[in-house]
């Protein structure tokens, strides 16, 4: 059932009570930790609410779906720019729109996603220079998803090539300057990595994968060059999200703790 903006205050007031105990007990400020507001299989209507009580970033599953809310750049109440981040799968064929609509794509785990959003920001990038257009084009940000639980039926790289993965990028997008601009991909910003808990019900089983991710973050982050803003780690959600806290994640996905159940049974036009 979809909650109403009065209910999803309350929500958010708990949510908020929630993130705060886990920050002090992982000695984090709060503002260390972000919130996304996962509006997926949610209508416009409830994202206008999260916007009214201080959303400023949004999670999507489906790229379609993140087109159809979020293509007309939306303001937060304070009038910064509102956040659209593709938190699903990406197929192939779905990466231009994704690069267009998304501000952030959390689920790259290919090098032929990630050449393939380069070369479709850089094709941004010339039409802008075409038309007269001296905006300086867009730079996408990436995290990279691993299967750090390795559960069979969450997508991500494996967790023992995921290493390996980043290697690669290092070797194949150049040299870089101070701010990670590569010479291969200098529309693209690596930022960090992204995981999902186990799904055991149980908020500690997601304890370890989470640490992997964080050790795996900070191998690379250290290293600067392509990894110069690798700082960020989207792992938690509304049963574990004080365990990612705690393992220094720094972006949670929260939906249905604050919409309400979603409606599955709404025909949805995109698959993936």
């Amino acid at each position: 059932m979809e909650f109403t903006r009065e209910q999803m205050a309350d929500c958010l007031t708990n949510l908020e009570k929630r993130i705060e105990a886990a920050c002090v007990k992982a000695g984090r400020s709060r503002e260390s930790v972000k919130l996304i507001w996962v509006s997926k299989f949610h209508p416009m209507e409830a994202v206008e609410n999260a916007l009214a009580l201080g959303a400023k970033d949004f999670g999507e599953n489906r790229v379609q779906e993140a087109e159809s809310k979020f293509s007309k750049r939306l303001l937060a109440v304070d009038g910064a720019p509102v956040q659209c981040h593709v938190i699903g799968p990406v197929q192939s064929n779905k990466l231009k729109k994704a690069a267009i609509v998304a501000d952030c794509i959390h689920s790259i785990a290919s090098m032929e996603a990630v050449e393939k959003l380069e070369k479709v920001c850089a094709a941004m990038a010339d039409e802008e220079t075409a038309t007269g257009n001296f905006a300086g084009g867009k730079t996408l940000d990436i995290l990279f998803q691993v299967n750090a639980g390795e559960e069979e039926t969450k997508s991500g790289l494996d967790v023992h090539e995921a290493e390996s993965f980043l290697e690669e990028l290092t070797t194949i997008a150049g040299a870089c300057d101070a701010d990670g601009k590569s010479e291969k991909f200098p529309h693209l910003r690596f930022r960090g990595l992204m995981t999902i808990g186990k799904n055991t019900g149980v908020a500690e089983d997601s304890r370890e994968c989470f640490a992997f991710l964080r050790n795996l973050r900070d191998k690379f982050l250290a290293r600067g060059g392509v990894f110069a803003n690798f700082n960020q780690l989207s792992m938690g959600m509304t049963l574990d999200l004080e365990v990612a806290i705690e393992e220094g994640s720094t972006m949670i996905r929260v939906g249905t703790a604050l919409f309400g159940e979603r409606d599955y049974s709404k025909p949805v036009n995109d698959p993936v």
